[in-house]
């Protein structure tokens, strides 16, 4: 059986139109363009210097989009080997170096990492009840002035350290970003 590649488009920064690849792989659906748009209208486009994780890569548009910003680096995190490897091959075709790659499962990553970061992007699959499993963990691996992305089948709901700081919907995705309630910056 032959693997499809798709690709997706860099809206925005040095790699501005160029595309990726990405395969089919149950749950993986890159985050759309107009979506994308908003969420790094959020961020003010600009994200030099920032450190940030890319939870569950899937195509790594997130990710590459970050960098393509002027993000320092960004830690993307991917557990089917498969679509690892497309990742792989989109970071070699850019020359993204600041892409740190780990072919490991979103929780043991949170396990085990130590780092804090300015950015954490969440996409999950849909329908496995991500919010609940991250939500707890996601403080200790944010800078005091960082932001989490997260995009979900429904609208979160509000934790004791968090602030929904801004909420969308397109089609049927709910997107937000999210600071620790300390943070005003928004």
């Amino acid at each position: 059986m032959k693997t499809v590649k798709n690709q997706v488009k860099i809206i925005g920064g040095e790699w501005k139109r160029k595309n990726i690849s990405f395969i089919d792989s149950p749950g993986l659906r890159p985050t759309p363009g107009r979506v994308r748009e908003t969420l790094f209208n959020w961020l003010e486009q600009d994200l030099t210097g920032k450190v940030c994780l890319d939870l569950f890569s899937g195509s790594g548009v997130i990710g590459f989009e970050s960098l393509s910003r002027g993000a320092k680096n960004v830690v993307m995190i991917e557990k089917s080997p498969q679509v690892f490897k497309m990742i792989q091959e989109n970071q070699k075709l850019l020359q993204a170096d600041g892409a740190v790659l780990q072919l490991t499962d979103a929780l043991a990553f949170l396990e085990k990492n130590t780092t804090k970061f300015d950015i954490i992007f969440c996409d999950p699959p849909f329908n496995e009840s991500w919010e609940g499993k991250l939500f707890p963990q996601l403080a200790n691996h944010l800078a005091e002035d960082g932001l989490i992305y997260f995009e979900s089948e429904a609208s979160i709901k509000e934790y004791s350290v968090f602030n929904i700081a801004k909420k969308r919907k397109a089609g049927n995705v709910f997107y937000h970003l999210v600071t620790l309630k300390n943070n005003d910056s928004i």
